[in-house]
């Protein structure tokens, strides 16, 4: 073994006391502007009570219809559902499951070749060059960009989010048994971090772009593509948009305030319509350390953020990562990334105009007058949803001039009322409260500082938003809500009992008359997730969904060719939900509004991410991440059914491409 890389036995561990969530999650909003909570119950507080919701049953009994129904059973009920395949039966292993008459085959791991002269993976040796020629770590987000207009040729673009060392770098974490609060509980412990390690671990962060092509019916990496590119938290970007340049942008290694080395913990993303690769940088928070005294410039925007988080060790190695050596360097990130894939020699650029926070996803449509419009959640308790109109349009005969339509536009934050409505309010210096006199001297202080500006516009508080996806067919938009536990009882009534609201829930907005572009839209309730048969828990899924077809902690989600919304889901688990993270296909029109049906489930300690097609809907690509993540404790000695999944090698996360058998759409 290589003992640079810490993997001795001799190595000093330290304990590692608080889980990855419980880090990125910290909950700062102390606004006090209303919950979504609030404003669901006295929506729908007296319509759910005199219709007799599942809230209500909650009184009655314990057990709902739903929960006995099998798949033929809710056939027979007489609700069509556009999704016709037969559906995954819920559960927890090591492997993982798609629906019967489809292939699901692993297409990338982390460590794999991204170039035809990258270095073989070796998880005993690996080295910071090695990885940057290599798949990187944690797949998030995945999207195709065709080549030569075909559906079976083009670019897959991947988000790497983020690093887990313990199961990265063999022998440098143990599990040890502990006695808390007098329960015996597991606890991860790790080694002393080196440079080196440091090193890699920025290696496997960013993304990759990559070639790909179906060759007798199954997709492959072309390896010596000319666009492939490994983008990492090293990689030189420029700041465009308003704050380009502005002194609070600057460091001691830019004056100009303009060049940014790297991108971390890119979550969801999106490709735009001039193709485009959009990378959100979400909880960047965690990876600055040092100590933020009250008289630092940047104290009130950095606390509000949660920096530094000091979940990563990157600021004992690099200065720019601690925040009382450099206070500026942490305003360089929580931004949109765009990438042209089409130029690998290009220099992505973050987008500042779209607004400074912890971005989930970055998806975007094109509006009928030609501008268009970007949506994204910033993916934290009590934080908001948003939404950013260019002032260009685009232009479809010129892709060069849509290059920068990101620069200039406005940036909304959503106010949910109690009468159904969504208010955007735009997020303009001068504008309201946002004004020198409170603090905002320019629209480069209001988009530095966007989590503010929104708390003094009164923006609703949501349950972790994190993936918000247009449907261009509809002019409908869905918010994904993963959960908050930390609502309080008196925010819930007997109608809508989701205080401590553990398995999350689904927004819709109808955008007025189809315009994305609108300051004013409707909102609704589409799921609200957790499992039927607890009546207490108030899931508000169809009586045609099956026992395998609910779902908890909504995440990400996709629209096929046919404008059919798939949700993939972060957070279930034995304990909790008795079933692994997974895929499914939700219903979100007609009768059958509300049903869902299981469609892949991942390996136990995974989690769902991805989800992405290609234009003709017949692959869809999928991101299993961090599989084995507090599993292998559940299986001490598992079979070999997920690749790699063995006591000798580091367990991979990977994207997945389904195919269906013989042809033809997905579902």
């Amino acid at each position: 073994m290589d003992k640079h890389l810490g993997l001795t036995e001799e190595i000093e561990f330290k304990t590692l006391t608080e889980s990855r969530e419980e880090l990125e999650d910290i909950g700062q909003n102390c606004s006090a502007n209303p919950t979504m909570g609030d404003i669901i119950n006295r929506r729908f507080s007296r319509r759910s009570f005199l219709g007799g919701s599942l809230a209500v049953a909650a009184i009655s009994t314990t057990v709902s219809p739903l929960a006995l129904l099998t798949a033929e059973e809710a056939k027979a009920n007489g609700v069509a559902s556009r999704f016709d395949f037969k559906e995954v039966e819920a559960g927890v292993d090591e492997a993982h499951h798609v629906a019967e008459g489809y292939d699901a085959d692993i297409l990338l791991r982390w460590g794999d070749k991204i170039f035809a002269d990258s270095p073989d993976f070796d998880p005993l040796n690996q080295t910071a060059g090695a990885q940057s020629r290599q798949f990187g770590y944690n797949n998030d987000y995945v999207g195709f960009i065709p080549l030569d207009g075909s559906p079976d040729h083009g670019l897959l673009v991947v988000n790497h989010e983020y690093t887990n060392a313990e199961i990265m770098f063999p022998n440098f974490a143990r599990v040890e048994k502990v006695t808390e609060d007098g329960k015996e509980q597991d606890k991860v412990v790790l080694g002393d971090y080196t440079n080196e390690l440091v090193d890699i671990e920025m290696a496997a962060h960013g993304g990759t772009v990559i070639e790909i092509r179906k060759v007798d019916g199954k997709w492959q990496p072309v390896l010596d593509g000319k666009y492939n590119r490994r983008i990492s938290a090293n990689t030189e970007m420029q700041l465009s948009g308003p704050v380009a340049g502005h002194d609070r942008v600057k460091t001691p290694s830019d004056p100009t305030g303009t060049k940014v080395f790297g991108t971390i913990n890119n979550c969801a993303g999106g490709v735009t319509a001039w193709g485009t690769y959009m990378m959100a940088e979400e909880n960047f928070n965690g990876y600055f350390g040092g100590e933020l005294a009250e008289d630092h410039p940047e104290y009130k925007q950095l606390k509000r953020l949660g920096a530094p988080g000091g979940q990563y060790e990157w600021s004992k190695f690099y200065d720019r990562f601690d925040v009382s050596k450099e206070p500026n360097e942490a305003n360089r990130f929580g931004w949109v990334v765009e990438v042209d894939p089409l130029d690998p020699a290009s220099v992505p650029k973050k987008r500042t105009a779209i607004g400074r926070f912890k971005h989930e996803g970055c998806e975007s449509v094109v509006n009928k007058d030609g501008r268009v419009v970007l949506y994204s959640g910033d993916d934290e308790r009590y934080d908001y949803v948003y939404k950013f109109v260019t002032k260009g349009t685009y232009n479809p005969n010129d892709r060069a001039a849509n290059m920068d339509l990101f620069d200039e536009g406005t940036l909304y934050v959503a106010k949910f009322d109690e009468d159904g409505t969504v208010t955007w309010m735009p997020i303009v210096h001068g504008e309201g409260p946002l004004t020198t006199g409170n603090g905002f001297a320019s629209q480069a202080d209001v988009l530095i500082n966007t989590r503010l500006a929104a708390d003094a516009l009164g923006a609703t508080k949501m349950d972790r938003p994190e993936d918000v996806q247009p449907n261009s067919k509809t002019g409908k938009v869905y918010v994904m809500l993963t959960n908050n536990t930390k609502r309080k009882e008196e925010e819930a009534d007997a109608a809508n009992p989701r205080a401590k609201n553990a398995f999350g829930h689904i927004i819709e907005i109808s955008e007025t008359d189809g315009d994305f572009a609108s300051t004013k839209s409707r909102w609704d309730i589409l799921l609200k997730c957790g499992d039927p048969s607890v009546a207490e828990v108030g899931a508000s899924f169809s009586t045609a969904t099956t026992e395998n077809g609910w779902f908890g902690m909504p995440d990400n989600c996709a629209i096929d060719a046919d404008g059919r919304l798939w949700v993939s889901t972060d957070g279930n688990n034995e304990k909790e939900t008795g079933r692994t993270d997974g895929v499914w296909a939700v219903e979100t029109e007609g009768e059958a509004r509300g049903t869902s049906k299981l469609f892949f489930r991942v390996p136990v300690g995974a989690e769902m991410c991805g989800p992405s097609f290609n234009p003709t809907s017949d692959t869809f690509f999928l991101a299993v991440q961090h599989p084995g993540d507090a599993g292998l404790a559940t299986y001490e000695k598992p079979a070999t059914r997920w690749p790699d999944f063995r006591d000798d090698m580091p367990v991979r996360p990977a994207v997945v491409a389904v195919t269906k058998q013989g042809g033809g759409k997905i579902g």
